[in-house]
């Protein structure tokens, strides 16, 4: 029996990665049975059966497609490669279009071989470089700063003022900021930065999860929330006074997780969104 139509799951998104030994059509029963609200959609769980299929599951399911992940990766010291890069978001864009996604997440990429501000000119110059491209598809880009952890290769973009910064600069209202609270709920500027977000109708999403303490894997050892060192419901709150309404995406990397009864899993996802998101 679902439970679509609880109140407290309204908001509720899963990721198809939080879920990851699931194919795409078990996360869309699974989630959809629970009475999950929506799902954002993994390019490699979508491919994998075929993005025909993947757009009539999707259609012919109660969950609400939220975004597909992801694109980005815009920096290359090879022109060639940055060519290749803008060559795949605009795929990527096709992708999401089909899926009825409405938004494409941006994980921007860096350039170990240069200069962070000259991967931050080159991803500017990658969105700019597709932009029309998700107009004419009316996509959304949603730039994610990521923790500076992962500013070698994943993103040169480590913080929400960064992000805002691009944004704002960009000025389209097909481009926004994604909001994770793994990678920025250490920064002290951070409500400020949503607040300053908010102001410019830039929040495109939030997703949150919870920062293992000790954390044992750089990328594959996010937590379920109320587990560790991230206050997840204070985020959202600032987040929402911003003026944000959207669904509230869970998404989890997680060896641990994916090794367990996946079913007991997304028990345990609801619950911690319920007492802690």
């Amino acid at each position: 029996m679902t439970e679509k139509n609880q109140p407290e799951l309204s908001k509720l998104c899963v990721h198809s990665i939080t879920t990851k030994p699931w194919s795409l059509t078990e996360s869309v029963e699974k989630f959809q049975a629970a009475g999950v609200a929506g799902i954002s959609v993994w390019q490699d769980a979508a491919k994998a059966i075929g993005l025909k299929e993947a757009k009539t599951l999707l259609a012919n399911s109660d969950l609400d497609v939220v975004s597909y992940v992801r694109g980005g990766f815009f920096p290359h010291a090879n022109l060639e490669h940055r060519q290749k890069a803008i060559d795949n978001n605009k795929q990527l864009i096709d992708e999401a279009a089909e899926i009825g996604a409405p938004l494409l997440v941006l994980v921007c990429g860096a350039e170990p071989k240069q200069l962070l501000s000259e991967s931050r000119k080159q991803i500017q110059e990658g969105i700019e470089a597709i932009l029309p491209y998700a107009e004419s598809n009316n996509i959304k880009l949603g730039i994610e700063p990521l923790h500076p952890m992962y500013a070698d290769t994943r993103s040169a973009i480590v913080n929400m003022a960064q992000a805002n910064d691009m944004a704002e600069k960009i000025a389209h209202d097909l481009v926004g900021v994604v909001i994770d609270v793994y990678h920025l709920w250490w920064d002290d500027q951070l409500e400020s930065e949503i607040q300053r977000c908010g102001k410019h109708d830039n929040i495109f999403a939030f997703h949150t999860c919870d920062w293992n303490v000790p954390t044992t894997d750089m990328l594959r050892d996010r937590g379920l929330m109320g587990e560790g060192a991230i206050p997840a419901r204070q985020i959202r709150e600032w987040v929402e006074a911003a003026g944000f309404n959207g669904c509230i995406e869970v998404e989890i990397f997680s060896n641990h997780f994916w090794s367990k009864d996946q079913d007991e899993y997304l028990m345990q996802i609801i619950e911690a969104y319920k007492n802690y998101a």
